[in-house]
């Protein structure tokens, strides 16, 4: 058991001014701008790898309900709809399979960071044991593959295929939903799960388009030319000079993997990551108590409650995320309910810089070389990135073919040249460039303005929310946009383990479905019922601008620019959201059900 040293206040304020400085290192001027889509000339980055689009003819037919997206978001609508009866229902999918994130993350190492036994939906409804505590992504991807075949959600889905817009037609009380591929179709209902880690994202870094190597992004890992599988043995890298930039989640995974296989890894950093211990293992039925039925939803019951500051009487999980919980959910009112905000903002602080202490710790004891292991130590609070656990990634870097390159100095790469990579004056001639940068979080589906969705009379839903904020009711449905539903986290709530929140939200939509097809009806929301939502996410939203503005840029807190503006999640966490939509939905749905007959009038308004 680890025994924290507990700081003092001088140690406090030191680590205060660290935190500044470090910070001040790594700020740019040009926040979320200084990345790049995966689009126009860079498209290439975003091609599909591994699935050659099938020839099919256009589909021009209707459908109960249109799913746009096929991740587990998407997976998890459809076969809640089937558990409601609905059967024409129909997914999109822009990549070649079912996935969704875990379709396009191959790349070697990738595995879940959270246990497998709350992470991996329908565990009790498809009789699925995970093998390991910390599943390899391709375990993931097949248990995505497995959900949509119980409940036959592959025969009506189109793959390769790409939602270009949705628009409501009023006369036939129905969504016509158009597609890349010629596509035109009708569905009553529109549930979109686009996901937030869907496109990848690439720095804005001059003479990318110069480099004469080969490169590629993480999540279209390219095996043709490093050859292989994710569990290694690439031999098409034996004696390659390999670059690597980022290193986040990913980068913490793919690093040692590639050490393993190259002639010598570049690993091009900004900040560093947080690391923590992995420990991995095989696990059988009886460690997570398989035997018994419902096991799988009262062990992510369990660990929902924790992570989200709730008063729970024993872990089941007890991994790096539960252990740390009172710094995940840092700033949730759960915490502080009858408390003053300075005396939660002290004891969080305390916290906080003793399990950083313990994490920088851990830096020095797994690097040899001082100065390697200082340029490694994480300067910030626990919650401004997200977490990483490897028990691998430090050691790959006491190799003499494994050489950190520190970037924060220069504020990131200065160029790409067509030999390798600019730092520093200094020149890093590379065979391979591989971007470990991540996707662009929220900028897929309807909030990337890159699927538009017109409602009543033509309004284009971001326009609107262009002049007057997003508005819906809990995240999921909007004035003007009849039988749309909204799968995601805005206005919603959020949690580490998100697809246990994708789960929830299919099982509202679901229920919101079913009841306007027994009622005969469309799902809308009153203005009024929007503005008493905004209303109530506003009343009791923490602030948390006195944590993000002292945090090192990310995409958490927007590159440094803080967090946006208005009410974007439910402040009291995931656990009362879910028990808030549960009570509304056996006291208040039906308020939002508006008889068909009348709503070509705009009753909705």
């Amino acid at each position: 058991m680890t025994v924290r040293h507990i700081p003092d206040p001088e140690e406090l304020e030191a680590l205060r001014q660290r935190y500044r400085l470090e910070r001040e290192r790594r700020a740019r001027s040009d926040g979320a701008r200084q990345y790049r889509s995966t689009d126009a000339e860079f498209g290439y980055y975003a091609a599909d790898p591994y699935t050659e689009p099938a020839e099919r003819e256009a589909v021009r037919d209707t459908v109960d309900v249109a799913v746009v997206g096929g991740g587990f978001g998407g997976i998890l609508a459809g076969a809640r709809l089937r558990q409601r009866g609905v059967e024409r229902i129909r997914i999109v999918e822009q990549g070649g399979d079912f996935g969704g994130t875990w379709y396009w993350n191959r790349y070697p190492g990738v595995h879940c960071d959270i246990e497998s036994h709350v992470y991996l939906p329908m565990l009790d409804e498809t009789s699925h044991v995970p093998e390991w505590k910390y599943s390899p992504g391709e375990d993931i991807r097949r248990h995505a593959v497995r959900i949509a075949r119980k409940f036959s959600l592959g025969p009506d889905a189109l793959f390769s295929t790409t939602v270009t817009s949705l628009a409501w037609d009023e006369a036939a009380e129905a969504w016509t939903v158009t597609t890349d591929r010629g596509d035109t179709f009708r569905a009553t209902y529109v549930v979109t799960a686009t996901g937030t880690l869907s496109e990848p994202k690439l720095p804005g870094i001059p003479g990318i388009e110069d480099f004469a190597g080969h490169t590629f992004h993480t999540s279209r890992w390219d095996y043709a030319y490093t050859g292989g599988t994710p569990e290694g043995g690439m031999t098409g890298l034996a004696g390659k000079r390999v670059g690597v930039v980022g290193t986040g989640a990913t980068g913490v995974q793919v690093i040692p993997m590639l050490a393993e296989d190259a002639g010598h890894v570049h690993v091009f950093q900004r900040t560093p990551s947080t690391v923590d211990v992995r420990a991995n293992r095989r696990t059988t039925a009886r460690d997570v108590g398989a035997d018994r039925e419902g096991w799988a939803r009262e062990r992510r019951e369990n660990y929902l409650r924790i992570v989200s500051g709730e008063p729970e009487e024993r872990d089941l999980v007890a991994d790096g995320w539960t252990r740390s919980a009172v710094l995940l959910e840092k700033l949730l009112p759960s915490f502080r309910r009858g408390g003053d905000r300075k005396a939660f903002e002290a004891a969080y602080e305390v916290a906080d810089a003793a399990k950083m202490n313990e994490l920088r710790a851990r830096v020095e004891r797994s690097v040899t070389d001082p100065g390697t292991a200082e340029k490694l130590k994480p300067w910030y609070r626990y919650a401004c990135k997200r977490p990483a656990f490897s028990d691998a990634y430090y050691q790959a870097f006491n190799r003499s073919d494994v050489t950190l390159v520190d970037t924060a100095d220069t504020h990131g790469i200065e160029r790409v040249t067509a030999q390798g990579v600019v730092v520093g004056g200094t020149t890093y001639e590379l065979d391979c460039l591989i971007f470990a940068t991540g996707f662009s979080v929220g900028t897929s589906g309807i909030l990337s303005g890159k699927l538009p969705v017109h409602g009543r009379g033509g309004v284009q839903l971001l326009d609107r929310w262009g002049r007057e904020g997003p508005r819906t009711l809990h995240g999921f449905t909007s004035n003007g946009f009849p039988n749309l539903i909204q799968m995601g986290t805005l206005q919603n709530a959020s949690s580490v383990n998100f697809t246990h929140i994708l789960d929830e939200q299919a099982v509202h939509a679901a229920a919101l479905i079913a009841a306007a097809e027994a009622m005969g009806a469309v799902i809308e929301p009153s203005r009024a019922d929007e503005d008493a939502w905004i209303a109530a996410l506003a009343e009791d939203a923490p602030d948390h601008e006195w944590f993000h503005a002292e945090c090192t840029p990310g995409y958490y807190n927007r590159e440094g620019r803080g967090r946006p503006n208005g009410p974007f999640t439910y402040p009291h966490g995931a656990v009362a959201f879910h028990e808030l939509l549960g009570r509304w939905r056996e006291e208040s749905m039906g308020r939002i059900l508006r008889a068909r007959a009348s709503a070509a009038d705009g009753g909705g308004s």
